[in-house]
C-alpha cells in the first residue's frame, strides 16, 4: 500500500499540480485508511490494494461515523479513496475499484456562512491602523475581502503579482491555475501603509525579510495559512455571529458582487471555479437574503400578512 501511496502522491503532485496542503490531506488520508486496515490483523503485514474490497471501504466509513466525524469528512475521505483507486486501475495495480460501489454519505444542505455589508465594514476596521503589525493585518483582510482569494491564494502572493496601477493581482488556484483578478483602491492602499511600515521599522529583521512575499510574518519569511486563519478568527471575534473564517470573506465577496448586479460567470472566473454550478450556490444565498429583507420590510409579504391574520384571529 505504501508503495501505491507515494505513487498516487507524484502523479498528483507533478501531473495535476497539487497544492502542497492537498497532498498533506490526502497522504494522511490514505495513511488512516492503510492503518484502519491492518488494526484488526492478528499480524503486521502489508495491505495489497488489489486486496481491498468495497466492504472494507464501508466499515472504514462506519469506523469514522462512529468517531463523531462530521458527514462531510466522510465524503471527503470517500472521494479520497475514489481518487486514490481509480489512479491504480489506470496503472493495471487493481483489476476494478472497489469505492465506486460506495455511495457518498447524504450531505446536509447548508448554505455558507455570509456576512452583511455592514459586519464586513466592521471587520476591515477592527485592526488599528496607528500600530505596527495591525496594518498588516488590515491589508490582508482588505486583500481577502476585495479579491476573493482562497487562503492559500492569498499568502502566495508575491510582489511582482500585484499591479498597483492597473488595480490587478494574479492569484495561483488550485492545480496552479493562474488567474488575475481585479483589487479595489483600499485594499491597494492598505498594502502600501503596510509595505512603508515593514520597509522602516528597525524591528523587523530585514536580514531574514523575504524578499519576494507581499505579506510576511514577524520574522521575516511568507505567511501561512493557518496564520491567517488565526488572524481572522482573532478579529472576528467581535462580529454579533461570533468568529469566521478566510472562506467566509471569500462567500462575502461573492454573495455582495451578486446582490449588487454582477454576472454571474464573471464571479466564476474571478473565484477561480472551474464549474459555473459551484458559483451558483451564491444565488441561493442571495435569494435567502432578499426573502428576509423583503419580508421585513415590504407592508403585504407574506409573513407580514400572515401576522396580521393572527392578530385579527385573537381580537
Amino acid at each position: 500500500m505504501d508503495k501505491a501511496v507515494r505513487a498516487f502522491l507524484t502523479f498528483l503532485d507533478v501531473e495535476r499540480g497539487a497544492s502542497q496542503e492537498t497532498l498533506r490531506n490526502y497522504a494522511s488520508d490514505l495513511r488512516q485508511f492503510a492503518s484502519f486496515l491492518t488494526a484488526g490483523s492478528a499480524e503486521i503485514r502489508p495491505i495489497e490494494p488489489a486486496a481491498v474490497q468495497s466492504d472494507d471501504i464501508r466499515a472504514y466509513l462506519r469506523w469514522l461515523d462512529r468517531k463523531h466525524e462530521k458527514r462531510t469528512t466522510l465524503a471527503r475521505k470517500l472521494a479520497c479513496l475514489r481518487s486514490f483507486f481509480r489512479y491504480l486501475q489506470r496503472e493495471g495495480v487493481v483489476p476494478q475499484n472497489p469505492a465506486e460501489e460506495v455511495r457518498s454519505p447524504k450531505q446536509p444542505k447548508q448554505l455558507p456562512r455570509v456576512l452583511t455589508k455592514d459586519e464586513a465594514q466592521a471587520l476591515l476596521e477592527f485592526p488599528d491602523t496607528t500600530a505596527g503589525w495591525s496594518l498588516r493585518d488590515r491589508a490582508i483582510l482588505e486583500t481577502l475581502y476585495s479579491t476573493g482569494a482562497r487562503v492559500s491564494e492569498l499568502v502566495g502572493i508575491n510582489l511582482e503579482d500585484l499591479s498597483t496601477k492597473e488595480g490587478l493581482v494574479r492569484l495561483q488556484g488550485k492545480g496552479r491555475k493562474e488567474r488575475i483578478v481585479p483589487i479595489g483602491d483600499l485594499a491597494v492602499e492598505a498594502i502600501r501603509q503596510y509595505r512603508v511600515w515593514l520597509a522602516s521599522n528597525p524591528n523587523v529583521r530585514h536580514s531574514n525579510l523575504n524578499r519576494t512575499a507581499l505579506f510576511c510574518n514577524s520574522r521575516g519569511g511568507r505567511l501561512t495559512a493557518r496564520s491567517v486563519a488565526r488572524l481572522v478568527v482573532r478579529y472576528s471575534r467581535a462580529l454579533p455571529g461570533g468568529p469566521v473564517s478566510p472562506h467566509t470573506l471569500r462567500h462575502s465577496f461573492a454573495t455582495h458582487l451578486l446582490d449588487e448586479g454582477a454576472d454571474l460567470r464573471a464571479i466564476q472566473e474571478m473565484l477561480g471555479h472551474a464549474s459555473l454550478s459551484t458559483t451558483q450556490k451564491y444565488t441561493h444565498v442571495a435569494m435567502d437574503q432578499l426573502l428576509a429583507l423583503y419580508d421585513k420590510t415590504h407592508p403585504r409579504a407574506g409573513r407580514a400578512m400572515k401576522s396580521g391574520l393572527a392578530k385579527e384571529g385573537k381580537r
